[in-house]
């Protein structure tokens, strides 16, 4: 059984920073490529960011480019989202995904965290 567990959401004023956490458990996270999504109130789920197995590769959504850095450490068995600038607008629950696949990109999800709740005041 997988488990991915975020961790490091919370309340922070336009312009901070909060990097969130993902750990995983259950396979072998190194094989795998990696990714962070997001779902704000009254609106669908949408990609943020993915990294590949080895974290050669990695995507962003426009909305957060610039701003936002997906990294992993495959001996600790987590993956990162640093993001700094925050906006109101990147109020949301943010979802750690595990890709069945190692490359990036890919639309093939296996497995969802709980999500962490971030909420930027303005």
């Amino acid at each position: 059984q997988v488990q991915l567990v975020e961790s490091g959401g919370g309340l922070v004023q336009a312009g901070g920073s909060l990097r969130l956490s993902c750990a995983a458990s259950g396979r072998t996270f190194s094989s795998y490529a990696m990714g962070w999504f997001r779902q704000a109130p009254g609106k669908e789920r949408e990609f943020v960011s993915a990294i590949s197995w080895s974290g050669s590769i990695t995507y962003y959504a426009d909305s957060v480019k610039g701003r936002f850095t997906i990294s992993r450490d495959n001996a600790e068995n987590t993956v990162y989202l640093q993001m700094n600038s925050l906006k109101p607008e990147d109020t949301a629950v943010y979802y750690c995904a595990g890709y069945s696949t190692a490359s990036v990109p890919s639309n093939k999800i296996g497995f969802w965290g709980q999500g962490t709740q971030v909420t930027v005041s303005s």
